[in-house]
């Protein structure tokens, strides 16, 4: 697709890095699968990861995890 933000380049499939913080707790996700534009770099996460990722850092946080660095497992 046409990237959004530069209006220039075309994204290509890569991955991603998330950060996620709540209430004092930082959840960093690794290796999240993404589009990303090859002139801006700017990355488009699908949304089955983004909602699997989402799911998984509730859990984390109801377990009260403070920080937590981990990489993307799909489901």
């Amino acid at each position: 697709m046409k990237c959004p933000i530069c209006r220039v380049g075309q994204t290509k499939p890569g991955t991603a890095t998330l950060t996620l913080e709540r209430n004092g707790s930082t959840i960093v996700v690794k290796g999240v699968p993404a589009q990303v534009c090859g002139n801006c770099a700017e990355e488009y996460i699908d949304e089955k990861a983004a909602a699997q990722v989402l799911e998984s850092a509730e859990k984390d946080l109801r377990a009260g995890v403070k920080v937590e660095v981990r990489d993307y497992v799909a489901a």
